[in-house]
């Protein structure tokens, strides 16, 4: 499989992780329609993840929230970024800070 690292991202702030790693892939990673693999990971710093979302062989795309995993629908990398930054975002707004 060849591979180019297009963003890799780590910041931690105030007890919270937040890593962003995305590759360009080829061939695409089976399950999936387009040709990026990805993990964007946002939790706290005593490894509780909050929400990630990624693909993987044989899973696809998906999305984890806290212990819930479920189904994502990529459509385009920006859009990734947008949906993950919302669902990041709702923790802070929710007061979990």
């Amino acid at each position: 499989m060849g591979s180019e690292l297009i963003v890799r991202n780590k910041q931690i702030v105030g007890g919270t992780i937040t890593e962003v790693v995305v590759w360009r892939v080829s061939p695409s990673v089976p399950g999936c329609a387009h040709s990026f693999k990805y993990r964007f990971y946002f939790g706290l710093a005593d490894g509780t993840c909050i929400v990630r979302y990624d693909n993987e062989r044989g899973k696809g795309d998906h999305r984890h929230i806290g212990d819930r995993e479920e189904p994502y629908q990529f459509v385009t990398l920006p859009q990734l970024f947008r949906d993950f930054n919302t669902d990041k975002a709702a923790w802070f707004d929710k007061g979990a800070v």
